[in-house]
């Protein structure tokens, strides 16, 4: 038994790195590897495109390919140890939701014990990583691992724990600027804010697909706070994510490719909004993942204005 959300192509790939281990031992790498979201590659890449965003912006240009490669790690590391706790936290809601009662812990075949031994190896491979910038960096990196930590905890005590998301997810950013210039500018901290509203837009769309069950649950989001304000509200977080990312464009004096970019964003986002207004699961699991394209096209426009600079 496979998650419900699972990726057919990401599970295909993970079957064919496993085939040459014994059956015991296959089924328990799979097992791991998807308590980590190896089968669900998603959300590191919504991770991945504002950690690019930063050392981007924070170069002026391509960055050094030391920080490229301990972000670009780390950021699947991370992801993966805050899938660990998160199942771990959610070891008593999850096998009451349709979607995740398939997830290793709430099928029983991943322990509590060995999920947190999971979450504490990740940690300490993305510290060893972050251990090659600077005290900066290092510094920032521990609230950053705390951020990770708490927001699994979050959806019992608040109705917007997307928000802690965004600032786990986000965290990434202002470590970027830290490890390419040694501090963190104005812009920075505005890539930031408006990593966050970003997260709040598709992680919404995501805890739409749950509502139902999330409610049953006693479980908390954004998506059971708006109620049937949902797509109003998304139409002004998405209006104020990308003001956000134009005073982002002005600050960090971008070109036309950028602007063209963040047309392309609002395009994308017309285009979730028209697909989920019927609230249909698959429709709000789909504008979820159209987020992807939304934000690989963002750092495609920062990287083609800062190369016609």
């Amino acid at each position: 038994m496979r998650p419900a959300d699972s990726s057919t192509r990401a599970m295909r790939v993970l079957d064919f790195l496993l085939q040459k281990l014994p059956p015991r031992i296959q089924e328990r790498a799979r097992d791991y590897l998807v308590l980590t979201r190896m089968d669900r590659p998603i959300g590191a890449l919504l991770l991945l495109w504002p950690t690019w965003w930063a050392l981007w912006l924070a170069a002026g240009d391509f960055p050094p390919l030391k920080a490229l490669v301990i972000f670009t790690l780390g950021v699947f590391a991370m992801r993966a140890a805050g899938c660990a706790i998160n199942d771990y936290a959610d070891r008593k809601l999850d096998p009451q939701v349709e979607r995740t009662a398939g997830r290793p812990i709430a099928a029983g075949r991943v322990t509590p014990r060995e999920a947190l031994i999971v979450f504490g190896a990740l940690l300490a491979f993305a510290f060893i990583l972050v251990l090659f910038t600077n005290a900066l960096t290092i510094k920032l990196s521990f609230a950053g691992a705390a951020l990770a930590a708490i927001y699994p905890f979050t959806k019992r005590y608040t109705y917007m724990p997307q928000v802690v998301l965004g600032a786990a997810f986000g965290w990434s950013i202002p470590m970027a600027f830290a490890a390419v210039s040694n501090t963190v500018p104005p812009l920075g901290w505005l890539l930031f804010i408006a990593n966050i509203l970003w997260s709040v837009i598709y992680d919404t769309q995501y805890a739409m697909v749950d509502r139902d069950d999330d409610i049953q649950a006693g479980a908390k989001s954004t998506a059971i706070l708006f109620g049937d304000a949902d797509l109003p509200i998304l139409g002004i977080l998405i209006g104020t994510f990308l003001l956000a990312m134009l005073f982002v464009g002005q600050r960090g004096a971008l070109g036309w490719p950028y602007w063209l970019s963040l047309v392309g964003a609002a395009g994308l986002f017309g285009w979730q909004l028209w697909r989920i207004r019927e609230r249909n699961r698959d429709a709000c699991l789909w504008a979820f993942r159209n987020n992807n394209w939304l934000g690989m096209l963002i750092w495609v426009g920062i990287v083609l204005a800062l190369a016609v600079k």
